[in-house]
């Protein structure tokens, strides 16, 4: 047997309205690759921040070592050997991979050391960095890295990685395993969070399940199907996605030549973007973080003004239309940043619903707020979307990750748009909130919705697009036929080859050729 290296014991915590941990009990051996599993909501955060030192439980006992282990700040965890890979990136974009690591340390080295120790171990690691690059010049998957590194500089006994994969391509998983799983053999252990089953799969040696903050389960998921710790998690059937066999709809979204500067320093340039989007069809845009994904929704949202031909909604020209305006004309976007961008904080649910619901949903009358109608608004998404809160005067803030994402989605989608236009929908959400999504995005098409879906989860682009798109340092490939298409032929999309054949466009029966001459018709009024 491995010998225990962390033992938590009847770990509970509450807070106002809701019991985060109850009783959680489980061990971690030396150089294993433990697995976190759990819902939304089910109490995996507050567990692995109490561990790291950002909770103080209301009562249990944790033993690291042999002894016990009570962590007054996240300082005194990585005194005793834990680290932590946060799922958001903790960087500084205008200073370099040294600097950002130098940061990160309690007792920082030279500038000339710390260079030296991030070359060798990086190297070491199979995560090579350059320690002068200036963070916002580098990918995702090469920030990440930055933030492994300054952990394993740490020398550490437990890493904990949350949602380590979300950003990364298949080709940067690869690697990261294979550094989880030297780290593993030279002893170190890793508690690791993911809703991504089949990695889980593929890397962990133990899963153990929470759900509604207590262990309901303990799994070998070598052994165990994905599905069967989905249906764990949830304590329930889980139902796959539906898709429907649609009509062809008129064209309600074209993008042609769609060419804008980077709006920051570290953002990236859209280039000649052409694309157009009908009704009843979802199309899939694919790529790894930073080629323009950001930029391409505030182009489309209006927080970005481009030039009025270069966007249009059902052939009326938008492209220098505020915000407002394209969602009173049904054209709704739900960014990827969900914190601080598609909700603020510290304003209510219902404050959050009527920011962007104020149009659609008739929440103003002659200047004046409805806020009973606001309020019934957030609470029908709480409702649809299965959103787990007391209710809708709390805070986007109060609400997990995965529980706002929801609550963020189901308001676009509850808003009757014609084209919705989602950036990483199901980002941090468990399977069957995942599922859900889809389905409703899906049944968004069914309705006749023009539906654009950003997403570097590939899975989920092909479970749910009619068409596929790779989006490459901003510029997007012709779209081919979702289904059918190879994992060779999506990676050479995204990584730029975008001569590839295109025979068809998919559902719509529209040919490249139909394509280039509807990009070419001048349809301004």
């Amino acid at each position: 047997m491995t010998e225990t290296l962390l033992a938590l014991e009847g770990l509970t915590k509450a807070y106002p309205g809701v019991v985060a941990n109850r009783n959680v009990s489980f061990s971690i051996g030396r150089g294993e690759i433990h697995a976190l599993l759990g819902e939304n909501g089910a109490g995996k955060s507050t567990l692995v921040k109490t561990i790291y030192g950002l909770v103080k439980p209301d009562s249990g006992s944790m033993i690291l070592n042999g002894a016990t282990f009570a962590p007054a700040d996240p300082g005194a965890a990585r005194r005793a050997g834990v680290a932590m890979v946060f799922q958001h990136f903790s960087l500084f974009d205008a200073m370099t991979v040294a600097e950002n690591i130098v940061l990160g340390m309690d007792i920082p080295p030279s500038p000339r050391a710390i260079a030296g120790e991030v070359k060798r171990v990086s190297h070491l690691y199979g995560l090579p960095l350059d320690p002068d690059r200036i963070v916002g010049d580098l990918s995702a998957g090469e920030r990440q890295r930055v933030e492994i590194i300054r952990c394993l500089l740490q020398d550490p006994k437990l890493l904990i990685m949350d949602e380590p994969t979300s950003v990364l391509t298949p080709q940067e998983v690869d690697i990261l395993f294979t550094t989880l799983r030297k780290l593993s053999a030279e002893g170190t252990a890793i508690l690791y969070i993911s809703h991504k089953l089949g990695e889980i799969a593929a890397l962990c040696d133990t899963a153990t399940v929470l759900r509604q903050g207590q262990v309901v389960g303990t799994c070998d998921p070598r052994q165990t199907a994905p599905r069967e710790m989905a249906e764990l998690m949830v304590g329930t059937v889980l139902q796959s996605p539906v898709r429907a066999t649609r009509p062809e709809g008129p064209i309600l979204l074209a993008l042609r030549s769609l060419t804008a500067p980077a709006p920051q320093q570290f953002g990236t340039a859209l280039k000649g973007i052409d694309l157009i989007v009908r009704g009843g069809e979802v199309v899939g845009i694919g790529g790894v973080a930073g080629n323009g994904q950001d930029e391409l929704v505030a182009a489309l949202s209006g927080e970005m003004s481009v030039d009025d031909g270069m966007v249009l909604l059902a052939d009326v020209p938008v492209g220098r239309a505020p915000v407002n305006a394209r969602r009173a004309a049904g054209l709704l976007c739900g960014p990827e940043e969900r914190l601080g961008h598609a909700a603020a904080p510290d304003m209510t649910l219902t404050e959050n619903a009527l920011m962007t619901g104020v149009a659609r949903k008739e929440l103003a009358n002659h200047g004046f707020l409805r806020w009973p109608a606001a309020r019934d608004f957030a609470k029908e998404i709480i409702a649809a979307f299965d959103v787990r809160t007391p209710g809708p005067e709390n805070t986007a803030r109060s609400l997990s990750g995965g529980n706002l994402q929801k609550f963020v989605i189901g308001r676009e989608i509850m808003q009757d748009p014609k084209v919705l236009v989602v950036n990483q929908p199901t980002w941090g959400v468990d399977a069957a909130a995942a599922a859900a999504i889809r389905q409703a995005l899906l049944t968004l098409a069914d309705q006749g919705v023009a539906v654009v879906v950003i997403s570097q989860d590939l899975d989920e682009l092909m479970e749910v697009s009619d068409r596929f798109c790779a989006l490459t340092d901003g510029r997007l490939s012709p779209s081919r036929p979702a289904r059918g298409l190879t994992v060779d032929e999506i990676g050479m999309m995204l990584g730029g080859a975008h001569d590839l054949e295109a025979p068809h466009l998919g559902a719509s029966g529209s040919t490249d050729e139909r394509l280039a001459s509807h990009m070419k018709q001048d349809t301004r009024p």
